[in-house]
């Protein structure tokens, strides 16, 4: 199995565009909010809009699932949101080179690179399906994982090191690069034109979409758990590096070594999901991903004692997160890519890009709020115990007894 992917030349350059734009998604992470922390002072509500402003696109990504839906060449989509977050990055080093970076821009930045992400999100799943068969789903999933993952790694480490050395602005441009680099990888790879949706209006698509999720018992299962998983998540993902950086006192190269770190347990379970999954069944993995994803964030808010004492907490809090967030990732993923039907999938995307990552600022906003008035801790605290409630949602539906792909099948849009 494995050696029939790597030979899919499609496949692997997909893959490489996505593993570079990887490593300088991790830099951006840390860099984005230390540019807001350090350089322009930002509150931590300020914090929390910044990450908010990074996720406010999603909201619309039902409008765009179902435009992407009307296009036949979806590849031109995904370089095309490469390229937009790529300039709107490029103009963060310019503007601090010219002593004129400020606040607004930061958002701005955020606001145009979420947009590019929506862009991408919703025009991927039907671009996946034409580069794989299939029997390769977890396979394919597990392999974009584990560059993911592998860059969670590397990337927060490297992101420090280059943020304390060149300034946090300046390290803004290996992301940059790494979207062009992406883009033509992309632009390279050989793909016929796709087949539009019939249109009707934009209306009626969207309430078809919504139809569909709503009405699919995987689907309205997996939604609800994954926006209840990431809303709590953003509650806690705006406050994290403010809390590591401000009240636990740990420099940017430390934070981004602790993060790195932690991230071994990401790369080991995106290598080790598909073994889990074919001996303990799909099912159950969702499950066990679905609450030891969010949990670890009470370790960090309870971390504690010395700076490295403290930074070996966050590592492990972030390991135990990562392996658990492939176990959830992978196995949904591949479950909602066979259930999908072909003329759906963009549909779909939008459908969860609004409702899912549309929870993603609410969450940071809110996050930023809490931290305000409550406190950084306690707020990281609420944030573990809501997030792991998400398990609740699969427990009615069909996918804890899932044990693989084989009895699924698309379900028809007018089903």
């Amino acid at each position: 199995m494995a050696a029939s992917l790597w030979r899919n030349r499609r496949f692997t350059a997909f893959w490489a565009g996505e593993t570079v734009s990887h490593f300088g998604d991790r830099i951006s992470e840390l860099a984005l909010p230390l540019i807001a922390v350090t350089m322009l002072a930002a509150t931590p509500a300020e914090v929390g809009l910044l990450t908010a402003a990074i996720w406010a696109p999603s909201l619309l990504s039902v409008l765009v699932g179902t435009w992407v839906d009307q296009r036949i060449h979806r590849k031109r989509l995904l370089v095309a949101a490469d390229l937009l977050r790529a300039a709107a990055l490029l103009s963060l080093p310019i503007a601090y080179w010219c002593g004129i970076l400020r606040l607004p821009q930061l958002f701005a930045v955020a606001l145009l690179t979420g947009a590019g992400q929506v862009l991408f999100h919703c025009s991927y799943p039907s671009f996946f399906v034409t580069l794989v068969s299939r029997d390769q789903y977890v396979d394919a999933n597990s392999k974009l994982n584990t560059s993911r993952s592998v860059s969670f790694v590397a990337g927060p480490a490297a992101g420090g090191f280059l943020v304390q050395a060149l300034t946090a602005p300046v390290a803004i441009l290996a992301d940059a690069v790494s979207f062009l680099a992406s883009a033509l990888f992309i632009a390279r790879i050989p793909a016929p034109p796709g087949t539009a949706g019939t249109r009707t209006s934009l209306a009626a698509d969207i309430r078809a979409g919504l139809r569909y999720v709503l009405g699919h018992p995987y689907l309205r299962a997996a939604l609800a758990c994954v926006t209840t998983v990431n809303f709590f998540g953003f509650v806690a993902q705006a406050l994290v590096i403010l809390y590591a950086s401000r009240e636990l006192g740990l420099p940017a190269s430390m934070i981004g070594l602790a993060f790195g770190t932690g991230a071994v347990g990401a790369a080991a379970g995106a290598v080790i999901a598909p073994r889990l999954s074919a001996r303990f069944g799909i099912g159950r993995m969702i499950i066990v991903g679905v609450v030891l994803f969010p949990a670890p964030t009470a370790l960090i808010a309870l971390a504690g004692g010395p700076d490295g004492a403290i930074a070996a907490t966050i590592a492990v809090a972030e390991a135990i997160s990562g392996a658990a967030v492939m176990l959830l990732d992978i196995n949904l993923n591949s479950v909602q890519t066979a259930v999908i039907a072909d003329d759906m999938r963009s549909r779909v995307a939008g459908v969860f890009g609004t409702i899912n990552y549309g929870a993603r600022p609410v969450g940071a906003a809110i996050g930023g709020l809490l931290g305000s008035g409550l406190g950084l801790r306690p707020t990281l605290l609420i944030a573990a115990a809501g997030g792991t409630m998400g398990c609740l949602w699969l427990l009615r539906s069909p996918i804890p007894r899932l044990r693989t792909l084989d009895t699924l099948t698309p379900h028809p849009a007018g089903r």
